[in-house]
């Protein structure tokens, strides 16, 4: 096991490197942040060993985690999800240590509410969203979805409408009509540029559009 650990601010722990905790461990430590990856598994240790830095050791114990300095860190992120014993356990663990911030991994809505219960400020569901992003996805115009509020406002990346296609976005009355703002044109070649009344959109622009979730999927299904 590590010596207690000498992170300083702006500092994660992520415990668990299944496909959650690992993409999460090799962006951050991509991006130049401060990390220290807790995970149970000797196979997976040596399989991810000189890659990002890692140790050995079980989180459901108290004792592991004060080993490896866990109160030093400003973030924690529980990627074990499988086990709802070990989530669950792992996650009051770090809420016993006040100061850490928690992201904690549910694989379903009854888990998440638990880890919220126990305490963790920020609960997320990777497969949910990932399949919810896609629903939008499909069958649409739309090339990527963001949803900044569950079931309110998004973000998307969609082509245009035919409807739309050789008009301004003045002319063409996007906002009153159908109740989402178009805020940004990408057109081939060129630079992204703020949308304005006078924007023309052609036929193979990208646009990017906001508003609420429904009405967002109403236009961007239109031909």
């Amino acid at each position: 096991m590590a010596s207690k650990n000498e992170s300083s601010q702006a500092s994660t722990l992520v415990i668990g490197l299944g496909r959650f905790g690992s993409a999460v461990a090799a962006t951050l430590d991509r991006l130049g942040q401060e990390i220290l990856v807790l995970e149970k598994n000797p196979a997976t240790v040596e399989k991810w060993a000189g890659r990002i830095p890692l140790v050995e050791g079980d989180a459901t114990s108290p004792e592991v985690l004060n080993q490896v300095g866990a109160s030093d860190f400003t973030t924690a992120v529980v990627g074990v999800g499988s086990s709802l014993e070990a989530s669950a356990l792992i996650t009051a663990n770090l809420v016993d240590l006040k100061k850490v911030q928690i992201w904690a991994k549910a694989t379903s809505r009854e888990h998440g509410r638990i880890l919220r219960r126990i305490g963790a400020h920020h609960v997320v569901y990777p497969e949910f969203d990932a399949g919810q992003r896609t629903a939008h996805l499909v069958g649409g115009r739309m090339l990527d979805y963001i949803e900044l509020e569950r079931d309110g406002f998004a973000v998307v990346k969609m082509l245009p409408p035919r409807e739309i296609q050789g008009f301004t976005i003045g002319e063409s009355e996007v906002q009153t009509k159908y109740g989402v703002r178009i805020i940004g044109v990408m057109s081939p070649g060129q630079q992204f540029e703020y949308a304005t009344e006078t924007t023309l959109v052609g036929s193979n622009d990208i646009l990017i559009v906001s508003g609420d979730s429904e009405l967002l999927d109403a236009f961007g299904r239109r031909p």
